[in-house]
């Protein structure tokens, strides 16, 4: 007689981030006396380094944004210098992921500004952005760096369209024109080789960036979507949004079959929108609900059930925004693996909550801290777009942060005057239709002018020493 054993499974599997825990900054490590902008669009209004945190701040006239160097916490002196180019409000701002002193900004006024911080912060207001791109006809809600590659990003407009800019050379370089609506959210897979959005159309889609090809597209009739985040290198998606009954929801996908979600989780019956946080080294997810006060968190496994929930963070101020510190901007000391910069915007404050392993151990918890994606391009602009994938180029929190990257951003000088995308001229085909836009016109020519002036006094300056180098060569021992 054979017997067969029955297999059992605990339904709680035993987790080494079970007792992750949220850990507030002291008050001294708090930003405090911060004017946070009051703008209701749906996005973080903060980007953080480690080296600055960038808050979208109120501001009369035009947009503005405050840059603080991470290290100077405490209250805001009033008359702190900010960057104030924009004409309309800001609605996004990001870090280059290879570059701590470069931020990427959008706006209403329809541009997307590459700007330059001093080594140590500003010391008065910058008004001069390093570029100033110009492609989309309606303002600007969303910008994401691409994961992989120095010098590539995209933009998101109210146009319908994302632009893909190459910052070598200052233009638009390909257009994705497959959304009827509005595009609430764009994620990276983790070569970048795949782009995720969510799209007012209610539909998410998975996209080849280079060509615009459509690869998956999901009609969500029950499941609202409203944010997507490629889960590493799963072949997942998740997404978050609101069921029909208008109720708090996440999904899970399978990146190459979005017929139908893996799963559908309920989440609550509160009304804000789900900002999802997604950990590839540790594999944890965070739910943020905007409004709340809490942070939910999980873990995300290939297999049932899939998401494992693990704990909340709790606290009774609400969030505008989160701000998230790139790995290699963490204490590992602490055993600390992730940290949140919230926006409590009553408050005008900005609070530190670190996410933290507790371990009884001094030693490095190399099982906690896996390699991570660095600060090291796998890719050069040019690589990228003839076709050439890459996974980005792994560092080791080991030895503490220590930056190896020598990269020096270096803005194109234009030539050219018409931004061309698909054979379709941007700016021929939108003429001003207001006396703001007809303003912003003449100063862009402006700028193209002195741009010219300028390029034409360094070629000036070129054929003098070419002339020079010619003498001195004809006049050399050698030639006689």
């Amino acid at each position: 007689m054979t017997v067969t054993k029955m297999s059992w499974r605990p339904t709680y599997r035993s987790s080494k981030f079970r007792n992750v825990y949220g850990k507030v900054g002291s008050r001294e490590h708090c930003f405090d006396g911060i004017p946070i902008t009051k703008n209701v669009h749906d996005n973080h209004f903060c980007a953080v380094n480690a080296k600055f945190l960038a808050i979208v701040t109120e501001s009369a006239g035009g947009g503005s944004f405050l840059v603080i160097p991470v290290t100077q916490s405490g209250r805001l002196d009033p008359h702190y210098p900010k960057v104030c180019g924009h004409q309309g409000n800001v609605l996004d701002i990001k870090w280059n992921p290879f570059m701590d002193n470069i931020i990427a900004s959008c706006s209403e006024d329809s541009s997307v500004r590459i700007w330059e911080i001093p080594e140590g912060g500003l010391k008065r207001n910058m008004t001069e952005a390093v570029l100033e791109l110009y492609g989309h006809s309606r303002r600007v809600g969303l910008i994401e760096w691409h994961p992989t590659t120095s010098g590539i990003l995209f933009s998101a407009g109210y146009d319908y369209k994302i632009l893909i800019w190459n910052l070598e050379i200052g233009e638009p370089v390909k257009m994705i024109d497959c959304h009827t609506d509005v595009v609430l959210c764009m994620s990276f897979n983790t070569d970048g080789s795949l782009v995720a959005t969510s799209c007012k159309d209610k539909k998410l889609r998975v996209i080849e960036p280079r060509s615009g090809r459509v690869l998956q597209e999901a009609n969500c009739k029950n499941h609202k979507v409203n944010r997507v985040v490629f889960l590493g290198n799963m072949k997942r998606l998740l997404t978050t949004g609101v069921s029909r009954w208008n109720t708090r929801q996440v999904a899970l996908w399978d990146q190459e079959d979005l017929s139908m979600p893996i799963i559908e989780e309920e989440i609550d019956g509160l009304s804000g929108l789900l900002f999802p946080f997604y950990d590839a080294d540790t594999h944890m997810l965070y739910l943020a609900g905007k409004g709340d006060g809490n942070i939910r968190y999980y873990e995300i496994s290939t297999e049932k059930p899939y998401l494992q929930y693990l704990m909340e963070f709790r606290s009774p101020a609400p969030q505008k925004g989160l701000g998230v510190m790139p790995k290699h901007g963490l204490d590992v000391a602490s055993c600390e693996v992730f940290r949140f910069y919230k926006l409590v915007t009553l408050k005008g404050l900005i609070e530190p909550i670190s996410m933290i392993v507790p371990r009884r151990s001094e030693t490095y918890q190399e099982d906690i801290y896996p390699m991570t994606p660095g600060t090291e391009p796998a890719l050069t602009a040019d690589e990228w777009l003839s076709g050439i994938n890459r996974d980005p180029v792994l560092m080791s929190l080991k030895e503490g942060y220590q930056r190896p990257s020598k990269l020096v951003f270096k803005a194109p000088v234009k030539e050219k005057k018409s931004v061309v995308v698909n054979g379709i001229d941007l700016l021929e085909n939108v003429p001003p239709r207001t006396e703001n836009e007809l303003l912003r016109m003449f100063f862009r020519q402006q700028d193209e002018l002195r741009r010219l002036k300028d390029e034409l006094t360094q070629k000036d300056i070129k054929i003098r020493q070419l002339e020079l180098e010619l003498n001195n060569l004809r006049n050399s021992p050698n030639n006689k």
